[in-house]
């Protein structure tokens, strides 16, 4: 009864397939929390979700797991309460290292079928995207979404084809100084940075916005499981 919709929409064959797939999802903000939930509601074997932060007031506005009762707690912990609360029979697994190079190995221990990334350090990102890449593991990676108020300019592209995107651009950049090909699928936005109008505050952020791009990123992972399924057939 509890996937019967989704039954309904991709039929059993697919969510048969869903319940043997396990998901990375790396960072647990407003665009990952959002995507980490959509995921668990998909009918999924398991869940990896890697985060180092606790909550903090400052994600009120943004972050799924933002509540005032889950203040100070690990973002992971509070996801992965919040999974068993939805549906009990997704494996969940949680990390809580800062990602880095010298983890990653053991963050992908778990062999992973797909990766979200939705971490905003740079060189973490990066790091990530190419591990995942080496190893042939697919990746759907989140761009900017701060200083942003408009949900209907997200898209869903390659890396060489984004604009506007300062994180893109960026990103994209450091993977070409590596020698690697910038065609990984991601989540952006075409619209223009809004500069902050609050002094000593410079990523402003909506409700809205990352929420929105965390379910793009889901819909992609989802979508490419039952694309491929497709193709094989």
């Amino acid at each position: 009864m509890r996937l019967d919709r989704l039954e309904a929409l991709i039929g059993s064959d697919n969510s048969a397939l869903l319940k043997t797939k396990t998901i990375l999802v790396c960072g647990l903000g407003g665009v990952g929390s959002y995507c980490a939930e959509a995921l668990a509601r998909s009918g999924l074997c398991g869940l990896v979700l890697a985060d180092c932060d606790v909550v903090d007031p400052t994600n009120a506005n943004r972050q799924l797991i933002a509540l005032d009762s889950t203040i100070g707690q690990m973002k992971t912990d509070v996801m992965r309460e919040r999974i068993a609360d939805i549906d009990p029979q997704v494996v969940v697994t949680t990390f809580t290292e800062r990602i880095s190079p010298d983890n990653l190995e053991r963050l992908f221990a778990g062999n992973p079928d797909f990766v979200v990334d939705a971490i905003d350090d740079v060189e973490a990102k990066t790091a990530l995207i190419a591990y995942a890449v080496a190893r042939g593991v697919p990746i759907v990676s989140a761009m900017g979404f701060a200083n942003k108020l408009h949900p209907e300019k997200i898209q869903i592209s390659t890396l060489d084809k984004t604009t506007v995107c300062p994180l893109a651009r960026i990103v994209r950049m450091k993977l070409r100084d590596q020698g690697l090909a910038a065609r990984v699928p991601v989540v952006y936005s075409t619209e223009a940075p809004i500069a902050s109008r609050r002094e000593g505050i410079k990523l402003g952020s909506s409700a809205f916005v990352p929420a929105a791009a965390g379910l793009f990123a889901a819909a992609y992972v989802i979508n490419a499981f039952i694309q491929m399924e497709a193709i094989r057939s």
